[in-house]
């Protein structure tokens, strides 16, 4: 058996957290995937300066929410909704071929 604090499970831990960052990383801040591209966003969705877009409450954002004209909806993992197409996607980066 392993031990919780073994090299191996500190190196897996570490991999797992670098792996992490890197799916987080392929976001291209596009905000289609929030529906920007629809004229109707989540009311989570911020924009940048630069024109990058953000949501206010990332790290809760999973569950009911509602865009800004009201319209009830649910966020969801985007390894959830990949495979299905929205208006703006061809700019999100997790939908681009990559080596991850």
């Amino acid at each position: 058996m392993i031990s919780p604090r073994s090299p191996d499970t500190e190196r897996y831990a570490e991999y797992q957290a670098a792996q992490a960052r890197a799916w987080e990383a392929r976001c291209t801040r596009c905000g289609a995937c929030c529906g920007i591209a629809e004229g109707d966003p989540c009311e989570h969705l911020a924009v940048s300066p630069e024109g990058k877009y953000a949501c206010r409450i990332y790290e809760n954002r999973f569950g009911l929410h509602k865009t800004l004209s009201g319209r009830v909806f649910r966020c969801v993992p985007i390894r959830d909704i990949l495979h299905q197409s929205w208006p703006g996607d061809e700019c999100c980066g997790y939908k681009k071929k990559s080596p991850l």
